[in-house]
């Protein structure tokens, strides 16, 4: 698979959707995170990230203009034990739930679809982060339909220094008018940390996200070997 520059890929794609990011650092010693939502109506975009323990949530920007929030509102980020869990709704609390029942990974989507929201069908994108070991999981669609799910799990179980993964809902290339969004297809991309320090990390992230589209970025950085957490959020809406 061909490794691409993570900061050069997103500012080239128009709308990834949400999406999940996971690298070690060159010194060995961290794992960075970087999750990011993207939206294209005022309900999408009225949103922000706020800390919640030791994760995040959504939240309305303006109550008062909030829609429908079943498919916005939820906790994309949540921590059991030593894993760190990350997805794009509510499926965090499926997989927290699991885990902590002694169940994995796996079982817990086993348990989900993709979300209820036709034509486009997003996909549900999720990743465990535990030490150097990462699992990702995409939940779409088979071809549309509003019944056949296909689930594909990638378990990377000690993910080598300089190396990441990235995955989002939507595929690479821009949506044709008056046409569902596609799903993103294939296996997670491959992509390469450089030298850049977390701040800089999340700043470069935020800067290559569409500047029309991005609603909000969180970012964390894992010690590895002490567990120690630093994490960040960047809101669109202030």
């Amino acid at each position: 698979m061909p490794i691409v520059d993570l900061y050069e890929y997103l500012y080239g794609a128009k709308y990834p959707g949400r999406g999940i990011a996971v690298g070690r650092t060159p010194d060995n010693e961290h794992m960075r995170i970087a999750y990011f939502i993207m939206g294209r109506s005022a309900n999408s975009r009225n949103r922000i990230f706020v800390e919640d323990g030791d994760g995040i949530r959504t939240q309305a920007f303006d109550p008062s203009k909030m829609e429908d929030p079943s498919l916005i509102i939820y906790a994309p980020v949540k921590t059991v034990g030593d894993t760190t869990i990350v997805t794009n709704g509510d499926q965090t609390d499926t997989i927290a739930e699991a885990l902590q029942s002694g169940k994995s990974f796996e079982d817990a989507l086993n348990t989900r679809t993709f979300e209820p929201d036709g034509p486009n069908f997003t996909p549900r994108i999720s990743a465990v982060i535990q030490g150097t070991s990462l699992k990702m999981a995409i939940l779409k669609s088979d071809d549309n339909s509003d019944e056949a799910v296909l689930r594909y799990y990638f378990n990377y179980s000690d993910l080598p220094a300089w190396e990441g993964r990235l995955i989002h809902t939507y595929g690479y290339l821009p949506p044709q008018p008056n046409q569902p969004l596609r799903s993103f297809p294939g296996e997670p991309v491959k992509w390469q940390l450089g030298h850049d320090d977390f701040d800089e990390f999340t700043d470069r992230v935020w800067d290559a996200l569409d500047k029309d589209n991005k609603v909000s970025l969180f970012t964390r950085e894992i010690n590895v070997k002490t567990g120690e957490v630093r994490s960040r959020i960047i809101n669109r809406n202030k």
